[in-house]
């Protein structure tokens, strides 16, 4: 079985650091952790070149939004489990992301992820991480997959594996678009954040929400940082995408 194949677990106080196989002398990282009383499991793929950071003291320490959010969805009841990168790769670029050794990859960690907890699943990216999640909704089939978030979407149509350009209709799940207003980024403009919701032809439930709240963005303007990343308004973006999870409306 495939969890008695997990390589270098190690166990803190708060999460779990795992090396999943995945393929043939491949391993992905996955960073584990589990909520008191959890009602579903968020499966999280960060952006930019993928990862979580450095894991230590049980956390981990990267600065993504989805990151550095992590402990705000097992406040609200979910366990969490972030997708890293696979050994073979020195970060998830943006072909990569829909390519049929990252599905394989993904669907093997998933796997591992049902073993921990029989808890339904969503899927929830951010940036370049909603490449990786929408491709994962398209085409891994699962009835473990409750849904997908795409927080901070990749909307623009020139930039390879954009949401738009995947084949949106092909997902029957519940779809949360959630966006800044601000966000600068040119590949995530709040304003072709609509396109996705337009080619959701077949979602039973597809809901855009965008909002304005934070403060003090800084640094790049497609990092985690930014109005991109939702600056100093993590909680309340994370209770929010976790209140409609828990009850999906248009």
């Amino acid at each position: 079985m495939l969890a008695l194949l997990v390589l270098g677990a190690v166990a803190h106080a708060e999460g779990v650091l795992f090396k999943v196989p995945t393929r043939d002398s491949v391993v992905t990282t996955l960073f584990w952790e589990a909520a008191p009383d959890a009602k579903a499991t968020v499966f999280l793929f960060p952006g930019g070149g993928g990862g979580f950071g450095k894991f230590e003291d049980g956390k981990a320490t990267g600065g993504n939004f989805l990151v550095r959010s992590a402990p705000y969805f097992v406040a609200n009841g979910f366990n969490v489990a972030i997708f890293g990168r696979p050994n073979d790769m020195d970060e998830l670029g943006w072909t990569e992301r829909t390519e049929p050794k990252h599905m394989t990859d993904v669907a093997k960690v998933l796997e591992f992820v049902k073993q921990k907890s029989g808890l339904p699943v969503w899927i929830v990216g951010t940036s370049r991480g909603t490449v990786s999640a929408t491709a994962m909704a398209i085409n891994v089939h699962d009835p473990a997959i409750a849904g997908l978030v795409l927080t901070s979407s990749v909307v623009r149509y020139a930039t390879p594996g954009a949401v738009p350009r995947q084949d949106l209709k092909a997902i029957t799940l519940p779809v949360l678009v959630y966006h800044h207003a601000k966000d600068a980024c040119k590949h995530c403009q709040a304003s072709e954040a609509p396109y996705i919701i337009k080619g959701l032809s077949n979602a039973p439930i597809k809901k855009l929400m965008v909002v304005d709240g934070g403060a003090n963005p800084t640094g790049d303007e497609c990092a985690g940082q930014h109005w991109h990343g939702f600056p100093n308004f993590e909680r309340e973006a994370i209770s929010q995408i976790a209140e409609w999870i828990k009850k999906p409306i248009n």
